[in-house]
């Protein structure tokens, strides 16, 4: 039997205004204004017996080990068996301008073979970042998703009940140093590198303050000079950048999906002339062996006997169906709709067009 995947056509229709006009800080960040990941290995506690296993997570025993030592309590020489403890990595981002005493979120996931962080509470575990030092600290009770029932011969399990979050779960200990009231100049990063869009960039900037303070570097790159707005507070400057509106420019672009079957069409997609023609064979095979036995008490062995029915069958086609030029991909879609042509052939007409040098756009397949 044939497959049919689920197409979802997003067919962005050529407008016959303006394009909409969006705010820089929709479209690019500031070099430097960004914000660092941190990391950490803990230990989770009060689960309801589902956590791990000491025999398959030895540095989970080591860990526990650690923490009641740290605490006063000897276990030296001790074996401990609980299932209510969980080894988890936990891991958050911090945020730029971070001061010292602020809340950030994390995550938490197991390392080990624990079932479910159900109920569990993180003991205080240190973050670092990249550079080894420890910026936050996080403890708390954990909120998982799902759930997870077991029997004694079935085990159903809804959701991912291993991972779970701790909201404002971390306090910062550590600020990055930054002297952003010292900054002379910086560079606005676009999200689509693109030279239209950064030029326009350039221009509103220009424009808004009366004077050359932005210069283009690069299709990614617009550099802004505060030394020639005279003695001014960056802060208050980048709080007047972000918000002035520019109309983006993009590349014409088709992204196929092959796992769901997602085909995404941009706006400024065209085709050339050309003659579109497709036709579906479809084969079939079956097994249906069959099991010959010998007489009751005769000298014969049981044989199974293969047997196969393959089916080959080319359906009709849809016959020429002939494209003119300029023709935008929503009306291409449009057609092709209309003459009946499957969701599994309609992607491979697009990848024949592009193939075919009439697809005037980036083929992306994911």
């Amino acid at each position: 039997m044939r497959r049919l995947l689920a197409v979802i056509f997003l067919v962005l229709l050529p407008l016959a205004a303006a394009a909409v006009p969006v705010r820089v800080k929709d479209l690019a960040d500031f070099d430097g204004v960004r914000g660092n990941d941190l990391v950490g290995y803990g230990l989770v506690v009060g689960l309801d017996g589902t956590g791990d296993g000491f025999r398959n997570a030895p540095f989970t025993e080591e860990l526990l080990a650690g923490l009641l030592e740290r605490l006063g309590v000897n276990v030296t020489d001790e074996a401990l068996r609980s299932r209510n403890v969980a080894a988890v990595v936990v891991t958050a981002t911090l945020p730029p301008f971070a001061r010292s005493g602020s809340r950030i979120d994390v995550s938490v996931s197991t390392i080990g073979d624990a079932k479910s962080l159900l109920g569990g509470t993180l003991v205080m575990t240190p973050l670092k970042a990249a550079d080894g030092n420890i910026y936050a600290v996080a403890q708390g009770s954990i909120i998982a998703s799902g759930a997870a029932v077991e029997g004694e011969a079935a085990r159903v399990v809804e959701g991912v009940p291993t991972s779970g979050k701790i909201p404002v779960g971390a306090r910062v200990e550590r600020e990055v140093e930054f002297d952003f009231a010292g900054i002379e100049n910086i560079r606005i990063a676009l999200r689509n590198a693109d030279f239209t869009t950064a030029t326009r960039i350039e221009d509103a900037i220009n424009r808004d303050f009366d004077r050359r303070v932005a210069v283009t570097q690069d299709s990614g790159t617009v550099m802004v000079e505060f030394r020639q707005l005279g003695d001014v507070n960056p802060a208050r400057v980048l709080g007047r950048i972000e918000n002035l509106t520019v109309e983006p420019e993009d590349r014409a672009k088709v992204v196929i999906d092959h796992k769901s079957g997602t085909i995404v069409i941009g706006e400024r997609v065209r085709i050339s002339r050309v003659a579109v023609s497709q036709g579906a064979l479809t084969l079939q095979v079956s097994e249906a062996p069959m099991v010959s036995q010998p007489n009751p008490f005769a000298r014969g062995e049981t044989v199974t006997v293969p047997r196969t029915v393959a089916e080959l069958r080319n359906e009709p086609g849809i016959g020429f169906a002939e494209v003119a030029g300029e023709t935008s991909l929503s009306d291409l879609v449009e057609g092709l709709n209309a003459l009946g042509v499957r969701p599994r052939e309609m992607i491979d007409i697009l990848k024949s067009i592009h193939a075919a040098g009439a697809l005037h756009a980036d083929l992306i397949i994911e």
